[in-house]
């Protein structure tokens, strides 16, 4: 895959996901990617099928042993095997059955509709696994401060994530999070705070760097008619019948 673009891409789109893979390429990504990593590989390891599909500015193509096929698709750099546009895969409806967007909605011109391209492209009963950078966290103040392409990251919080894949059909199984350590230019003061890693990953708190959501598609059922209201008739009065004897009878006959 080259650097060039392809036809009728998006300049701001290519910018963004550019920017994007250089910072994730530095000290402070290589520190969120890295605890991410086991966490996504320990996701990854109960899921079974024929296509792996990912999405997203980070560069490391995700392997699962028990998936036969990995995909990696996005804009036309290193690593990505088919360069589409984000709203754009060329996957047909239902033909993968676990798609990973790995901060592809964090470095998004159009998260929703991301969501709903990656969401129709899950088979149902598959799932989707989706990486993203928690606002509510010293990374997520950060990037309101950052000069290099983390201040582009939009950092979606997971609540609403949550409330478009419900609205997309999907159950969320899973909510996960980690990178405890604040985002430090220091090495040296990042080994120091190591063991908040152990400390908040066993006690799962909010206040991590990025949260990973498992969620699964739900089956199209058939959904009962409803029946037609039947409005109140009211009770049945019976009409009078006139008595007509015999004898009158043939008097009317005669007139």
């Amino acid at each position: 895959m080259t650097e060039q673009p392809f036809a009728q891409a998006d300049p701001r789109w290519l910018a963004l996901i550019s920017e994007a893979r250089t910072w994730f390429a530095g000290p402070l990504g290589q520190q969120m990617l890295a605890e991410e990593r086991p966490l996504i590989e320990a996701e990854l390891s109960r899921f079974f099928g024929g296509y792996l599909v990912q999405y997203g500015p980070v560069p490391d193509l995700i392997k699962a042993r028990q998936i036969r096929h990995s995909i990696s698709l996005g804009a036309p750099f290193p690593g990505v095997e088919v360069a589409c546009e984000e709203q754009a895969w060329p996957l047909g409806e239902h033909g993968a059955d676990l798609v990973v967007l790995q901060h592809g909605l964090d470095f998004s011109l159009s998260p929703h509709g991301l969501l709903r391209e990656a969401a129709r492209s899950v088979r149902p009963g598959g799932h989707l696994l989706i990486i993203g950078i928690n606002p509510w966290s010293s990374w997520g103040m950060r990037h309101y401060f950052a000069g290099d392409g983390f201040r582009q990251a939009r950092c979606i919080a997971p609540n609403r994530v949550y409330d478009w894949l419900n609205l997309l059909g999907f159950s969320l199984e899973k909510r996960r999070f980690g990178c405890y350590r604040p985002p430090l230019v220091s090495q040296a003061w990042r080994a120091r705070l190591a063991g908040l890693e152990h400390w908040g990953s066993r006690w799962q708190t909010p206040g991590a760097g990025f949260y990973l959501l498992v969620a699964r598609k739900l089956a199209v059922g058939v959904r009962p008619l409803r029946q037609a209201r039947r409005e109140p008739m009211g009770k049945l009065i019976p009409m009078p019948v006139i008595k007509i004897s015999r004898r009158n009878s043939e008097h009317l006959k005669n007139t």
